[in-house]
């Protein structure tokens, strides 16, 4: 053998050596609030690891809704802790895989109206329409209502609720001035400074906790089970915190 062919073999042994383990793919159904700081962390995922998370936004009640059903989604990043307990006691999800992956912050926000003292704002009810996520299927939609309920303003506002069916509709909602004001999720207003905004206190409303876990369909998925733990990793918390999350 000639050291030329030596060598050829070398250099072929240290490329296998090095190659990262076979890409794949992993479905990911994740909450439309989470949506921009998802994008940024797959992103993160796909470069340190050559695995792909393929991202489907949307409400999280819709969500499990769809998986009930059979959806394949492989993880489920919701809104809320209560749909992926459901999702593991239900038999759709991996037992012990759940975990918070976030905290979101609630805010009032307008275009049009000055809403820097949100409850003055909102008691003066000085506007014809307001926005808020579905209730019943958006937790942050939920998490208005209690605020609403919890200032004493809800009885007053109900005829001018406009509800958009995820948070993004409701955000759309006041962002296309549909509606005068509304309650988004903070990490939608990243690097937007136009309009005004009041961060509702979270002893207003119940914490919205934001859980992860690995569904059933995704249990022998290693790009599933690889993005799940790229959600703890420095890098990911990083990105959720600059969003306006807070951490667990």
């Amino acid at each position: 053998m000639t050291f030329k062919t030596i060598a050829t073999a070398f250099c072929l042994l240290l490329g296998a050596a090095a190659a990262p383990a076979e890409a794949a793919q992993t479905h990911v159904a994740v909450a439309a609030n989470f949506a921009e700081p998802a994008r940024e962390i797959a992103a993160l995922f796909r470069q340190k690891t050559g695995h792909e998370a393929i991202l489907i936004t949307g409400a999280s009640g819709s969500f499990y809704t769809q998986i009930t059903h059979g959806a394949p989604f492989e993880v489920f990043l919701s809104a809320d802790e209560e749909r992926p307990r459901l999702a593991v006691e239900n038999g759709f999800a991996v037992p012990d895989s759940r975990f918070t992956y976030a905290i979101g912050k609630l805010v009032l926000w307008s275009r049009v109206v000055d809403v820097t003292k949100g409850e003055d704002a909102l008691k003066a009810g000085a506007f014809r329409r307001i926005s808020i996520a579905n209730p019943t299927s958006a937790p942050y939609g939920g998490a208005a209502v209690e605020t609403m309920k919890a200032l004493g303003v809800w009885d007053a506002l109900q005829p001018k609720l406009v509800q958009g069916n995820s948070i993004a509709q409701a955000f759309q909602f006041i962002d296309t001035r549909n509606a005068e004001l509304g309650f988004v999720a903070l990490s939608q207003l990243f690097g937007n400074t136009e309009g005004t905004r009041w961060l509702v206190p979270e002893s207003l409303h119940s914490p919205i906790r934001q859980d992860a876990v690995l569904l059933k369909t995704g249990a022998d998925s290693e790009a599933s089970k690889a993005f799940l733990a790229f959600l703890k990793t420095p890098e990911a918390q990083a990105v959720i915190e600059r969003f306006g999350y807070a951490l667990q």
